[in-house]
């Protein structure tokens, strides 16, 4: 069966890819199960481009484009995306019932060079001093504790559309994050760990020339992603952040202890420390990886000659 998927927390799923993809039920779930799971009545309306798309990588747009029909997902996949719709409406009907002043879900234009970019804003209250965006993210411990980039830019570039879309200043950027696998053990005993199932994170706000900067910045690999696609010439490549590349580290461990003692960028600076110490400690490499770059997270990486080069000049 083919249904439209909807995106994930920061990477995205294009149009193309979510109407050709086929979807599996290895687990012979009911079909009223299967298709609660994968429905979705997402659009990203009259656009070339949204927002979840802009802040990805134009190569993986283009891969998902032109190898969408082969795509395979199982309806299990869908679980917490599911879940994350239906926490946004139960904010959404909350507020209705309440008559809140709030706007939700309000899907937003703007035009940059010939290209349309368009974002649906979960929240927005706006007062006489301007507009607070909320987003709603059903989401790990581990992405509150190290605060994931992604969110800086998808809100940003809300904020953005906010000002171009409605000429209304934007004054607070704010992710309401429903955290699945909080433990309430971990929150009485761990120092940074959150203390309750459901936090407000902060984002901070970008000046308007910072986020003038970005979105120009990214519409403009977009658009020369898409040419090249239709050109046949080669994708421009993925950068670090976009594979989310962690750099080898060489830990300085003691025997009897999990952690290191300290992280060092270098083999020599390891080394330097080391040398001062007994002989109970020792150096343990930490071999970096792009961890994107695998078929969990990202369903391209089979298409990909940049990943699958990288992975030839190791082996």
């Amino acid at each position: 069966m083919k249904k439209e998927i909807p995106a994930s927390e920061c990477t995205s799923i294009s149009p193309e890819e979510s109407e050709s993809m086929e979807i599996t039920n290895k687990f012979g779930l009911p079909d009223f199960v299967a298709d609660a799971l994968t429905f979705s009545d997402y659009s990203r309306g009259d656009a070339q481009i949204s927002v979840t798309q802009l802040i990805d990588s134009p190569r993986v747009v283009q891969l998902q484009k032109q190898h969408a029909d082969k795509e395979t997902k199982d309806v299990v996949d869908f679980v917490w995306s599911r879940f994350g719709t239906s926490v946004h409406l139960m904010f959404e009907e909350s507020l209705k019932a309440t008559e809140s002043p709030a706007i939700t879900e309000e899907r937003l234009f703007t035009e940059w060079k010939g290209w349309k970019l368009s974002g649906a804003i979960d929240i927005q209250e706006v007062e006489d001093d301007g507009v607070t965006i909320s987003d709603f993210k059903v989401t790990s411990v581990w992405s509150v504790i190290n605060a994931k980039s992604c969110w800086h830019k998808q809100l940003n570039a809300y904020a953005y559309l906010v000002r171009k879309a409605k000429g209304q200043t934007v004054k607070k950027l704010q992710i309401v994050a429903i955290l699945r696998d909080w433990q309430r053990r971990k929150a009485e005993s761990e120092r940074n760990y959150p203390n309750a199932p459901v936090v407000v994170v902060d984002i901070p706000l970008w000046s308007e020339k910072e986020q003038d900067n970005y979105i120009e910045e990214q519409m403009d690999r977009h658009v020369g992603a898409e040419f090249d696609a239709a050109i046949d010439s080669p994708l421009i490549e993925c950068s670090s952040e976009e594979m989310w590349e962690k750099a080898t580290v060489y830990a300085v461990m003691r025997k009897g202890r999990k952690s290191a003692v300290k992280l060092f960028p270098s083999d020599k600076l390891a080394q330097g420390m080391l040398d001062g110490l007994d002989d109970t400690h020792y150096i343990e490499v930490r071999v970096g990886e792009k961890t994107r770059c695998t078929q969990d997270w990202c369903s391209v990486s089979a298409y990909c000659d940049q990943y699958q080069g990288e992975l030839q000049n190791a082996g």
